[in-house]
């Protein structure tokens, strides 16, 4: 995943761009970067790993080198950016939030027209350099655009800071948003409106998928009209979204709330109190209290002074003691008890299966999981949430591998609530992580909560539904 932050000002723009770009760290967790424009010094740059420290500590000894009006910040679990660029467009830089499937096709037809890739890390083609050199084929900044959404496969929002402000462009299908502020003197895009408020911008919308405007520090201008096909990622309210922040004019925690509640409600199981994993699970267990008519109490909580987000180790085994230190069970609540805790979703099941472990061995009396979406039985290949490397770390795959010694097969069936080969795979799931019960919500359920037609809504992680670019009824013409 990644986010991002932009800003342009009448004013200097570092502290706007520092903080509204660290508002955006629970997106990412390997590298960061910032660039700003000064008219008469040019560009000023900086790329950071963030996989053994975070972001502020990387560049606030820096922020006095950095001068301008106008920059942008990016959080990626993926390539170095931003890429400083200088063509017949002008002189610019942009940053991405991508997951480009076809990246070894793109850069083949590139090679095989002159061009050449110099942003290589770890022996790996840059996507954001890709990005760039796509719009560079555009005689504008607008048709080198399109030119990104006709060939990339995936998904690709992108922020490119030129000589005359800010140019936003969204996912030509809208899978990751960006949001617009702005404030007297000031505007701003990003990933997340959590970033707005502290730093004084009133939300003024989302763009729309494929949408394409330009922002000054005195307003905003509309280059492309938004395209009429939308299917923004369900996964925004579920996992990765910071509570505050909207989408698409909804609410992360209302949303997370809603979920619980409905969930609550249709659940017949008796407890004694409900929690939920930090941070994400919280929204839903505090619904779900209010719809099962049980007491939220905090069972496990996260301890935020060493651990306030998660690293993410390449390790298997690391990755897995990580999860496991930082969140701590409090016995007192556990021992003795009915304890239903909600969690956002399960992946790989390992870190689940050591909690579930630990509420037992701290005297819990039954352990029921509620997780807020449907099973994860498909890959997503638009936004890569997970850093999960192939689509055998999915436990629901592990197990229809067991079952039917394919784990292609029936994987409609298997991702279908209430047929035999999703009891089966629920009621074994279960088995595996010890649990005394485990319940995951349904898909229409979780629309139900977000509050957006599922036509809207990209849920293919979990019903293998999809839709590409190259299908859309407004394509970017040629």
């Amino acid at each position: 995943m990644g986010g991002f932050f932009g800003t342009i000002e009448v004013r200097s723009c570092t502290n706007d761009l520092f903080y509204g770009t660290d508002y955006n760290s629970h997106l990412g967790t390997k590298r960061a970067g910032l660039v700003t424009l000064d008219k008469e010094k040019g560009f000023c740059r900086s790329i950071h790993s963030l996989e053994s420290s975070y972001f502020r500590t990387k560049f606030e000894d820096e922020l006095d080198d950095f001068e301008g009006n106008a920059g942008l910040g990016v959080i990626s679990d993926t390539d170095p950016q931003p890429i400083i660029v200088n063509s017949h467009l002008g002189r610019y830089a942009v940053v991405t939030v991508a997951h480009i499937l076809n990246t070894r096709e793109i850069a083949d037809e590139l090679l095989a027209k002159h061009m050449h890739l110099s942003e290589m890390s770890a022996n790996n083609i840059n996507p954001t350099e890709l990005v760039a050199l796509l719009i560079n084929m555009g005689e504008t900044f607008v048709e080198g655009i399109n030119n990104v959404f006709r060939k990339v496969r995936g998904s690709c929002s992108m922020l490119v800071l030129t000589e005359d402000g800010i140019i936003c462009a969204r996912d030509f299908l809208g899978r990751t948003p960006i949001v617009l502020g702005r404030k007297e003197g000031a505007w701003a895009a990003t990933s997340e409106s959590t970033a707005f408020p502290n730093l004084g911008y009133e939300t003024v919308r989302d763009l729309g998928p494929g949408e394409i405007v330009r922002i000054k520090a005195n307003g905003m201008e509309v280059l492309q009209e938004a395209a009429t096909r939308c299917q923004v990622c369900s996964f925004l309210w579920v996992y990765y979204g910071f509570p505050t922040s909207d989408y698409e004019g909804i609410n992360t925690e209302d949303v997370r709330e809603r979920n619980g509640k409905i969930m609550g409600a249709k659940d017949d199981t008796e407890a004694d109190l409900v929690c939920g994993i930090p941070d994400s699970g919280v929204g839903t267990a505090l619904g779900y209290a209010e719809g099962h008519g049980i007491p939220y109490k905090r069972a496990v909580l996260k301890y935020t002074p060493t651990w306030p987000r998660s690293f993410t180790p390449s390790n298997q085994s690391r990755r897995s003691l990580v999860a496991k230190m930082k969140l701590i069970p409090n016995r007192a609540i556990l021992k003795g008890n009915r304890v239903v805790f909600c969690d956002d979703s399960i992946v790989r099941g390992t870190q689940l299966r050591d909690n579930v472990s630990t509420f037992f061995e701290y005297g819990a009396k039954e352990v029921h999981a509620r997780i807020s979406c449907p099973p994860l039985v498909y890959e997503c290949p638009f936004i890569g949430f997970t850093s999960s490397k192939s689509v055998m770390e999915l436990i629901t795959r592990r197990i229809i591998q067991d079952f039917e010694g394919d784990s292609e097969k029936d994987l409609d069936k298997y991702a279908t609530t209430g047929s035999p080969q999703y009891e089966l795979m629920v009621k074994e799931i279960a088995r595996r992580l010890g649990l005394s019960s485990l319940k995951f919500n349904t898909i229409e359920d979780l629309v139900e909560s977000i509050g957006l037609p599922k036509s809207k809504l990209c849920t293919h992680c979990f019903d293998g539904s999809s839709y590409m670019p190259q299908d859309a009824d407004k394509q970017p013409a040629e």
